[in-house]
């Protein structure tokens, strides 16, 4: 009797503070932690958004860069920060990818978080040297299957979305290609630029400016339908490529146990961000686009993430990919 009040004594108090937190919550800045480096598209996001969530939340919004092994270094500190709002997690579709792609992860996407909401889905192109002899998509697929692993299929390392997506790639026109990892989606371009390496799928918020003057060459965007700032690029799918896919959606975390006023209140700021003007201009411009009502929140973003990793699973498992 007496160990029952006393855990009833201890629940009502853990309440109370719970309730007390997210009452005055935010009375200092929040730290947005982001997994990859200063200047690359999650982090270009981050920055877009932290603004206008800080004006919402009346607390500066801080961009903290937590960078390594493929985003996963960043979402275990999330998952080891208090749990009172103060440190959330932005992150790309590597959140679905890493339990299929990691032997061992410090971290359980389906449990160690809870969920703020989808945030950006950024289209992804596929791009070649500018001297690269097929003209069409037709012709890509001609001389790839005469050519095989005599190609080059650059990417930003083990696991990246880059990376992910030549998997997709290889294995609907069933030819493997000599892969190419890179450290970071900056020396990937940079040597497709110059003509060291062959191919790159790589997304729009990097992309668009090259192709837009001609320095690479498209054979197509990833999308189901075409993107408006890239009118007369068609589709992979339908170039033939039927049901290809690929689309970077990001997702915003919070560390297991923030209580659900924070998550809300972070929700809401969240979607004022993604309605601001100057953000809405910026992803246009960059063929980003915004997701619906439903999927900014805390229910869409874990069923999504649920549908993610049921996706990419099998895909990861059948290229034989492992990271230690």
């Amino acid at each position: 009797m007496k160990r029952t009040i006393q855990l009833a004594l201890a629940a009502t108090a853990l309440a109370a503070a719970s309730a007390a937190t997210a009452q005055g919550f935010p009375s200092k800045p929040v730290s947005i932690i982001v997994p990859f480096a200063a200047g690359g598209p999650t982090d270009v996001v981050a920055r877009l958004i932290a603004v206008p969530m800080g004006k919402a939340l009346g607390q500066t919004v801080i961009v903290d860069n937590a960078v390594g092994a493929g985003g996963t270094i960043a979402a275990a500190k999330t998952a080891r920060a208090p749990h009172d709002g103060y440190t959330i997690f932005l992150h790309h579709m590597g959140m679905s990818t890493a339990p299929a792609l990691y032997r061992k992860l410090a971290f359980d996407p389906l449990k160690d978080f809870e969920y703020i909401g989808q945030v950006v889905d950024v289209p992804m192109t596929l791009l070649a040297r500018k001297d690269f002899p097929p003209n069409n998509f037709k012709e890509l697929q001609a001389y790839l299957k005469a050519n095989g692993n005599k190609v080059t299929l650059a990417n930003a390392g083990l696991g990246a979305v880059s990376h992910l997506c030549g998997l997709l790639f290889m294995s609907q026109i069933g030819v493997e290609l000599t892969t190419v990892p890179y450290k970071g989606t900056g020396p990937a371009m940079n040597d497709l630029l110059g003509g060291q390496v062959d191919l790159l799928c790589d997304q729009t918020t990097q992309t668009v400016p090259f192709i837009k003057d001609g320095r690479v060459k498209i054979y197509g965007v990833t999308t189901h339908n075409r993107l408006a700032s890239l009118p007369d690029v068609p589709t992979l799918d339908e170039q033939g490529l039927k049901g290809f896919e690929v689309k970077v959606w990001h997702g915003m975390y919070a560390p297991k146990g923030t209580p659900r006023e924070v998550i809300d209140k972070l929700n809401a700021a969240l979607k004022t961000a993604m309605a601001d003007p100057m953000v809405t201009r910026r992803l246009a411009e960059l063929s980003s686009d915004i997701p619906s009502a439903d999927k900014m929140t805390p229910e869409g973003l874990r069923s999504h993430l649920q549908a993610e990793i049921a996706k990419w699973g099998p895909v990861i498992k059948k290229a034989g990919i492992y990271a230690d």
